[in-house]
């Protein structure tokens, strides 16, 4: 169906994929529009190709994918178009002296003729280059647009395609399309290989191997390995492409020796790497074998004479007679004398206690000290726990983002290194390889450098399994924390954790226990269960639950009645349902209403955020950061989220990086803790029924465990101890140099 008339009001324009809420007056009326446009201006007239559709909060609206500047006609309709300042160096008085001046040729003269131009009063040499400029570019999209739509390219990546490639595009796509795919945000290989069909690529095409390849590559990263063993990079190309491995071969020699990719021996077995996470891991290997075999800064006093100070003071400032011993003194010990150490281990084993201990003993020595983990949540976590400040290793680094060429640079790097002479990073096993690769680059030679974490929880969400990889190396010296302290003995989650981890099922609490399995047999007994808890029933038994935001939910999937979408539509209506004058915003499939709980889904780096107070303000949010609805514009469809101390309005592009978190996925809830954890419990696909899934999720819960769903499930999970399937060489290349012993208590 087409639609052609003029543009009367611009509602929503996102510059960087085109996309446009608009008002188009036609014949007929006015039409809400929805749709990519290349830079929509009010007064100029469309032919729009597309249907009506019911939009759900405001009606019916024309949803287009074609869209066609027209030139104006008549000489009211061409002032109207010039007078709106569609075209740089033309006011409403300029464009009344130019209709005036050529009437219903003006358009045709500043398209054909434009030295004319100089003939009306106020246009000089420099407002006509303006103006030709201006004009051109109008012009030059739209035949372009035309030439992509041609092609096979829709409105919204033609706009991206065109900021790319200029008026070269068309040419550019027609000469390799799979160039997309490594250029336009938003272009997989899937969508570029549809192109290639239509423009008669053959099947075995060198350009067509060469995407694949890195298609394949690409979703091994994003699946958290660095490389790809040769032979079975050749075997899962063949089969996407449809073609020999052979082929597939022929082509890896090229990339190889052209320095597309990086070839290397791994463990005896020839692998395959993307450039970036090649080097990543040659720099990380490289910068921890030079700070830990620089030479070491001396600890000018006794050491026990140090630690029962430090002991002294942290049991005055709790009130409670800290000493430490056995794994946890050898600890301490290891990360005064070694340059770069690694504690590891499970809940209620002493890591905190060690923290408090080592910043401490560090303080009296007179050296500055950092701290920070991956995630804002777990920095703050760190911050409460040790009384001093604590940051993202982001904001370490002092991350800058450029949108010019939309990278990540740190301000801290070798050139300009960390000022602290001791480093010491928390939840250590969310840390992938091209993190690790920025901080070891900016920790100066000296610097005593110390790791914690859990390396028995899920590793990072990005690529790289570096916690285990050092460990594995036996290269750094290494304290795996066995022993539960006193204090967590009593607890059911730190004993069940560490069963769990062992291979062994849980056991089930009394009615004062902080850990239950209750038994459903079905999604929905399960779903309804959830439910329950979460309106209710918990709050009302247990005295330290004052409201449902201290109850989480977390699920390993992410489809299904019990993955995160569908739990958060259910527990939404459940925890804050609407009412006759709560606001609601819909964008897309996702609705959110003031006191919603949600969570950034990726990190965006040049997203403002200021203080609440306004004294403050900065940039970037983070994958994982957690927050609440605090307002919502249903007219200008903007939202206001508060998360910490910190305001983010969001708007247009940001919605995609949003979500409801009510419920969240195991991997999404790393490095944070909640009072109450709720996991429901079922027939998941076979890769997210694993052991280290089952413990993340259960550690994650500080005062009460509730798993819902079938028993034999859960035994599942704890009988399958298989990795992840990471492939990664950072070990390897760490293990080349054995200088360091493994304490292994």
């Amino acid at each position: 169906m087409q639609k052609e008339g003029t543009l009367t009001k611009i509602i929503f324009y996102n510059e960087g994929n085109g996309y446009t809420v608009a008002i188009l007056g036609t014949e007929e009326g006015s039409v809400r529009i929805a749709g990519s446009v290349g830079e929509p201006r009010e007064g100029a007239r469309y032919r729009l190709e597309g249907r009506f559709t019911i939009h759900p909060k405001y009606g019916e609206q024309f949803s287009f994918v074609e869209c066609e500047e027209l030139m104006p006609e008549g000489e009211d309709a061409i002032y109207e178009f010039l007078a709106a300042g569609n075209i740089k160096g033309i006011g409403p008085k300029t464009a009344r002296s130019l209709v005036d001046t050529f009437g219903e040729d003006t358009l045709r003269v500043i398209e054909e003729t434009p030295e004319k131009l100089l003939r009306v009063s106020g246009i000089g040499p420099k407002s006509l280059s303006r103006i030709c400029e201006s004009f051109g570019e109008s012009r030059e999209f739209a035949n372009v647009s035309i030439q992509l739509r041609e092609l096979g390219i829709e409105m919204a990546d033609a706009v991206r395609v065109y900021k790319c490639y200029g008026t070269d595009a068309a040419a550019v796509v027609h000469d390799n399309p799979y160039i997309l795919v490594e250029d336009i945000r938003g272009i997989t290989f899937h969508k570029a290989d549809a192109i290639a069909i239509n423009l008669g690529f053959a099947p075995d095409s060198k350009y067509r191997i060469e995407s694949g390849i890195r298609h394949i590559l690409r979703n091994w990263a994003v699946s958290g390995s660095t490389l790809m063993p040769e032979e079975l990079l050749a075997e899962k190309t063949a089969e996407l492409l449809d073609t020999t491995r052979e082929n597939v071969r022929d082509t890896l020699r090229d990339m190889v020796f052209n320095g597309e990719l990086e070839e290397d021996l791994i463990d005896g077995s020839k692998v395959i790497y993307l450039y970036g996470y090649y080097h990543a891991e040659l720099r990380v290997a490289g910068d921890l074998s030079r700070i830990r075999c620089a030479q070491r800064t001396p600890v000018n006093a006794d050491i026990n004479n140090l630690i029962q100070d430090a002991e002294a003071s942290l049991s005055a400032d709790t009130s409670d007679r800290i000493t430490i011993s056995g794994d946890q003194l050898r600890a301490v010990e290891a990360a005064l004398t070694n340059n770069v150490s690694i504690i590891t281990g499970g809940p209620g084993t002493g890591k905190t206690t060690i923290l408090n201990v080592l910043v401490r003993i560090f303080k009296r020595l007179g050296r500055e000290v950092a701290l920070a983990a991956p995630t804002g949540r777990a920095a703050k976590r760190m911050e409460e726990a040790t009384g001093e400040p604590a940051m993202t290793i982001h904001r370490l680094l002092e991350y800058v983002y450029s949108e010019d060429d939309e990278t990540l640079n740190f301000g801290r790097n070798s050139e300009n290194p960390l000022e602290q002479d001791v480093v010491i990073i928390d939840e250590a096993s969310m840390i992938d390889i091209m993190l690790m690769s920025g901080l070891l680059d900016a920790v100066k030679t000296g610097t005593t450098l110390i790791f914690t974490g859990d390396a028995d929880q899920l590793p990072s969400v990005g690529a790289g399994n570096v916690l285990r990889d050092m460990i594995a190396s036996e290269t750094i010296c290494t304290t795996r924390l066995k022993d539960i302290f006193r204090q967590s003995e009593d607890s059911r989650i730190v004993k069940n954790s560490h069963l769990i981890n062992n291979g062994e099922y849980p056991e089930r609490g009394g009615s004062n226990s902080d850990f239950f399995i209750i038994r459903r047999n079905s999604e929905s007994e399960i779903l309804e269960t959830i439910k329950e808890m979460i309106g209710g029933r918990l709050e009302n038994g247990f005295d330290f639950i004052h409201s449902s935001d201290d109850i989480q939910v977390l699920t390993p999937t992410k489809r299904g009645v019990l993955g995160a979408p569908s739990l958060n539509t259910v527990l939404q209506e459940v925890i804050n349902p609407p009412g006759e004058d709560i606001p609601e915003l819909r964008i897309g499939g996702k609705l959110f209403r003031p006191g919603d709980r949600v969570m950034q889904l990726r990190n965006n780096y040049a997203a403002d955020w200021r203080s609440e107070d306004d004294w403050t303000e900065g940039e970037g949010i983070f994958n994982g950061d957690m927050g609440t609805v605090e307002s919502i514009d249903v007219h200008d469809k903007t939202m206001i989220v508060r998360s910490d101390d910190r305001l983010i309005t969001y708007a247009g592009e940001m919605f995609d990086e949003i979500d409801l978190a009510y419920a969240v996925t195991v991997h999404k809830s790393q490095g944070s803790e909640f009072p109450v954890v709720i996991i429901p419990a079922w027939r998941f696909p076979p890769m997210l029924m694993a052991r280290n899934l089952l413990y993340t999720a259960v550690t994650r819960g500080k005062q009460l465990v509730l798993i819902i769903g079938d028993p034999r499930c859960i035994q599942y999970m704890i009988d399958n101890n298989h990795s992840d399937g990471r492939y990664t060489g950072l070990r390897y290349r760490l293990a080349e140099d054995h200088t360091y012993t493994v304490f292994d208590m």
